[in-house]
């Protein structure tokens, strides 16, 4: 294992800045404010200030402040934040990102969990600072062995895992890669999927039948299908325009947020993106494991926790199918990306669980 420490070289801030100012801006139709996408005046501001507001080496000294360190598994490499507790006896607790986000997530998050626990936070192969991936097969079922071993090789016999997003189904596949490891399992948002059978729209209350019914949105997964399929072809985009690259994920932070992000934190998980080349590594996730979204999965006998914010599909009997569920929390404040917008919510709910 290798200490890692973030210098992104003058060069390519300067190309940033350079490429923003350059940018060839679509038209839009008048009125349509989200329904078509990205509003052009709300992408043109948010451009503006990354180029000339938003200041990336105070927030790099931030990141920096973290420990943070890379190692080789299955062949791919691996960035991780790793902070150990002041309390030696601290149960060790892995914490795993999503698309559109990074270990930047967790920022305001790994403080004052590591009060209770020691705190590792890797980041997806393919994303960030463990991008790109270089071959295929990088699924979510080897995410979670690749999980395993990191835990192993930082010596944690007995941890907890938690995930949001991508990382709600990485968790608790790692509790299923090691269950004689992983002491519990927690996640926000869905966890399963609906087998489309009548009998699971019985009894659901209001809230309930509302988050079910996000399951086969198609045009709010409008991305995901494109992710799926194309992702070298989206690549092109993302890759060589940081305009692209910046509204195609601020969009889902705007559509999926319940409490606006900081807009430092928000550029600095997109510069993670545009900085490490990794938008169509990242993307690339999708694609790998598609094969398996709806499937059937092993039930999962470790103790699981689920903390359902608004506009995530959470619904405690889907949730039941796979998986034993022994804490169940709905919020009313915060949305999909909580580590950002209530980390206070998300820390209580996370020591309310496993401690």
């Amino acid at each position: 294992m290798k200490p890692f420490h973030i210098d992104i070289p003058d060069a390519d801030l300067a190309d940033l800045r350079e490429r923003l100012a350059r940018t060839r801006w679509p038209d839009e139709l008048p009125g349509t404010g989200w329904s078509y996408g990205v509003p052009l005046s709300y992408a043109r501001e948010l451009a503006a200030y990354w180029a000339d507001g938003f200041d990336w080496r105070a927030q790099e000294a931030a990141l920096n402040a973290l420990p943070q360190f890379t190692t080789e598994i299955d062949g791919q490499n691996i960035h991780f934040v790793h902070v150990r507790s002041a309390n030696p006896d601290a149960l060790p607790l892995i914490i795993t990102h999503g698309w559109p986000g990074s270990f930047v997530e967790f920022m305001r998050l790994i403080e004052p969990l590591a009060q209770d626990f020691h705190v590792v936070a890797p980041s997806i192969p393919g994303f960030g600072f463990s991008g790109p991936t270089r071959e295929k097969g990088w699924d979510l079922k080897r995410v979670a062995r690749a999980w395993a071993v990191l835990m192993e090789r930082l010596g944690y016999e007995r941890y907890g895992a938690h995930g949001t997003d991508t990382g709600s189904v990485i968790a608790p596949e790692l509790g299923r890669v090691a269950p004689d490891k992983v002491v519990g399992v927690h996640v926000n948002g869905g966890l399963g999927f609906p087998t489309g059978d009548p009998a699971e729209l019985e009894g659901l209350t209001e809230a309930e039948s509302v988050r079910l019914a996000t399951y086969p949105d198609t045009e709010a997964l409008g991305y995901a299908m494109i992710q799926s399929t194309r992702p070298q072809t989206l690549a092109y985009g993302l890759h060589d325009s940081p305009a692209g690259q910046l509204t195609w994920i601020a969009e889902k932070f705007h559509e999926w947020a319940g409490v606006e992000v900081d807009r430092d934190q928000l550029l600095t998980n997109i510069s993670v993106y545009w900085f490490t080349g990794t938008a169509g590594s990242a993307a690339r996730i999708y694609k790998e494991g598609a094969a398996a979204w709806g499937g059937r999965s092993p039930y999962s006998g470790v103790p699981h926790g689920v903390a359902v914010f608004p506009g995530d599909p959470g619904v405690r009997r889907v949730a039941e199918r796979e998986h034993k569920v022994v804490h169940w929390a709905e919020y009313d404040r915060g949305g999909h990306f909580p580590a950002m917008e209530v980390p206070e919510v998300l820390v209580a709910d996370l020591r309310t669980f496993f401690l």
